[in-house]
C-alpha cells in the first residue's frame, strides 16, 4: 500500500542492498552496540581488512565512542591492529572528515567503503560521508536496527518523532551543500 508519507520513508532511509567486499568498515558514533557487532562480523568474514570506529567522549558511556566500539570489536575476535583509531568527533560531519584523515595518514587506498549504523541514520550518514569522501569512494550502507525500519517506523509515535527528526536534520545538514554538488556534477559531465 501507498502511503502519503512514502516520501519521508525515502528521505530517511537507505534501500538495502547486498553489500560487496570493501576496502574499509565505516562505524559512526554512538552507544549502541549494534553497528560495532555488524561491523565485526563483516570483518571477520572477510569482506575488509579494517574497521574504522569513530566517536569521541559520551558521557552515557563514560569513555569515547572509539574505546566502546574497539572493546566490542576485541571482544569478538577482530585483531587490535585492524580497529584503526578516531577518538575526537562530536557529530557525524566530525566522524567522516576525521575518518578520512586517519585513511590518508594510514594510506589505505579506499575505493570501496561500507558504513554501518542504525537504519533511521542510514540517509544521513550515507550523506554525510558522501559529503566528505572523494567522489571516486563507493559507499554502501550496512543497517543493523530492524526495530525501527522502512516497513514499521510509523506504527508508533516514538518512531515517528524519531523519523522526523532525521528528515529535520537531513535538510539542516545538507541545505549548504547542494550547490557545490550542483557544481561538481556539472564539472564532472563536462
Amino acid at each position: 500500500m501507498k502511503y502519503p508519507f512514502d516520501c519521508l520513508t525515502d528521505l530517511v532511509f537507505v534501500e538495502e542492498e547486498p553489500i560487496l567486499p570493501a576496502d574499509i568498515i565505516l562505524v559512526p558514533g554512538g552507544s549502541h552496540t549494534d553497528p560495532m557487532t555488524m561491523a565485526s562480523e563483516l570483518y571477520l568474514a572477510g569482506m575488509a581488512p579494517y574497521i574504522l570506529p569513530s566517536g569521541g567522549y559520551n558521557m552515557k558511556l563514560g569513555t569515547t565512542e572509539w574505546e566502546f566500539f574497539r572493546d566490542i570489536g576485541l571482544s569478538l575476535g577482530v585483531p587490535e591492529e585492524r580497529i584503526l583509531k578516531e577518538d575526537q568527533a562530536r557529530n557525524t560531519f566530525d566522524n567522516a572528515r576525521n575518518s578520512w584523515q586517519v585513511i590518508q595518514k594510514n594510506n589505505i587506498e579506499v575505493k570501496r567503503a561500507i558504513i554501518v549504523c542504525k537504519s533511521y541514520f542510514s540517509r544521513r550518514a550515507l550523506m554525510t560521508y558522501q559529503t566528505v569522501f572523494p567522489q571516486d569512494v563507493t559507499i554502501q550502507v550496512m543497517q543493523d536496527d530492524l526495530r525501527v525500519s522502512r516497513q514499521n517506523w510509523f506504527e508508533n509515535d516514538d518512531d515517528i518523532r524519531l523519523v522526523l527528526t532525521e528528515a529535520r536534520k537531513i535538510s539542516t545538514y545538507f541545505a549548504q551543500h547542494i550547490p557545490d554538488w550542483v557544481k561538481q556534477n556539472e564539472k564532472a559531465s563536462e
